[in-house]
């Protein structure tokens, strides 16, 4: 038989991994309850159409990288490739688009069938924001501040730059493909498979191609800067102005689009160049008209996605669980075990992390404490005329043991978590 492994492009999180993970999720969610958002959460998958008309059937993701499938009742289904689409089913499904703004937080698993890279495996988990309701320009700045905020306080924000542009409104996307396609047109032979594909169907995604000959066409294109209405031109501005007023420092990326078709106005990435090729950590921007594609009204929406796999190898390191209070006995005697058990749990109600040894070998069983990092190690004994119970209480520190009187486990307790408790 061969052995058993996870399938590709998917990973265990053991408890290192998970406790980084976590840090990451945390203080994400903890950053979002600064500024008043709610976590709330979506089914892993959702029916085909939620994904697949947002996104553009022609996009990436649902023509090469979602898992779809037809349940048992004949439904199509989609395991979620992204957090938005869901987020404003939901809102459409509450009924709740009358009750505008709505500032949601979300984090989870999210699924695509493409290459696994440093940082993206075929299952991996984002957090993200969505901003339902305003369409002020001081709303996209508003959940950039917050991503900046996040990223500082995981420690990453000195190691990634702000790249902003805008997309412009739908007029002003309308004019700019035109002569996106006109130019690209010349070089259509010379253009990657992928570019030629979007030429056709999404040429602003072009744009965002990592092909050096692409690259190089690119080049000389038109600029989607000079093809700004007045009114998108003023969005963009006031967005600048406000993360200008912030302190918060950006790059103006004229080719910066993002991955999925539903992007207008602003759009933005933070990049590393930490993680190599692949350095987005948190991406996100404005889609005004998603809501509608759902079949709901029109509400204006701003948002943005991190990767916590990505965000877990830059961030610092998490912080580990609090030393424990090591119980330990070398006797398995009922009696003792039962007055060990019932002490960890006195100490555990108290607040204080304790954990049990099931190990006999003392000299074993203290090294694991060491090695766990506890302060202390309390050693249940029988006394000599085996009537009663010693508990030795050892600092790990400078060896000093002392005698705790096992006949009141509670004052044994209130004894073991004074250093703990102060």
């Amino acid at each position: 038989m061969s052995k058993l492994q996870s399938p590709r492009g998917t990973a265990d999180l053991m408890p290192q991994d998970m406790a980084a993970h976590r840090h990451v999720m945390d203080t994400a969610r903890a950053t979002a309850g600064l500024f008043g958002f709610e976590e709330m959460a979506t089914p892993i998958f959702e029916f085909t159409e939620v994904f697949a008309r947002p996104l553009g059937e022609s996009s990436d993701v649902v023509t090469k990288e979602t898992y779809s499938f037809t349940d048992r009742g004949g439904e199509g289904l989609t395991l979620r490739p992204e957090g938005t689409a869901g987020v404003v089913r939901a809102l459409i499904s509450a009924g709740l688009t009358q009750t505008l703004p709505q500032k949601f937080f979300y984090s989870g698993p999210m699924f695509r069938y493409e290459r696994p890279q440093k940082g993206r495996m075929r299952q991996f988990h984002q957090v993200g924001v969505e901003l339902l309701g305003p369409t002020s320009p001081l709303a996209d700045a508003e959940v950039i501040a917050l991503g900046a905020r996040m990223l500082d306080r995981l420690g990453v924000l000195k190691n990634c730059r702000l790249h902003l542009n805008s997309l412009g409104d739908a007029e002003s996307r309308s004019g700019y493909r035109e002569a996106l396609v006109d130019y690209l047109t010349a070089f259509k032979d010379d253009l990657s498979e992928d570019s030629q594909r979007r030429l056709t169907t999404n040429p602003l995604r072009i744009l965002d191609s990592k092909n050096d000959g692409d690259k190089a066409i690119l080049t000389n294109a038109p600029s989607l800067a000079d093809h700004l209405n007045a009114a998108s031109q003023d969005h963009f501005a006031r967005v600048c102005a406000s993360l200008d007023a912030a302190g918060i420092r950006y790059h103006h990326d004229p080719k910066l689009v993002r991955g999925l078709d539903y992007y207008c106005h602003t759009a933005f990435e933070f990049i590393t160049q930490d993680l190599g090729a692949q350095g987005t950590v948190l991406g996100g921007g404005r889609y005004d008209g998603l809501v509608q594609t759902l079949g709901g009204p029109d509400v204006a929406g701003v948002g943005w996605a991190a990767g916590v796999e990505r965000l877990a190898l830059l961030a610092n390191k998490a912080p580990r669980l609090e030393p424990p209070v090591f119980l330990i006995s070398v006797d398995d005697s009922e009696k003792i075990e039962n007055a060990m058990f019932i002490l960890a749990q006195k100490i555990r109600g108290k607040g204080v992390r304790a954990e049990i040894s099931f190990g006999r070998n003392l000299g074993k069983e203290l090294k694991r404490a060491n090695k766990l990092g506890a302060p202390y190690v309390a050693m249940f004994v029988e006394t000599i005329d085996k009537n009663s119970i010693a508990i030795e209480l050892k600092n790990m520190e400078d060896g000093v043991q002392e005698t705790i009187n096992s006949d009141d486990l509670d004052r044994a307790a209130d004894e073991i978590c004074k250093p703990y408790l102060g």
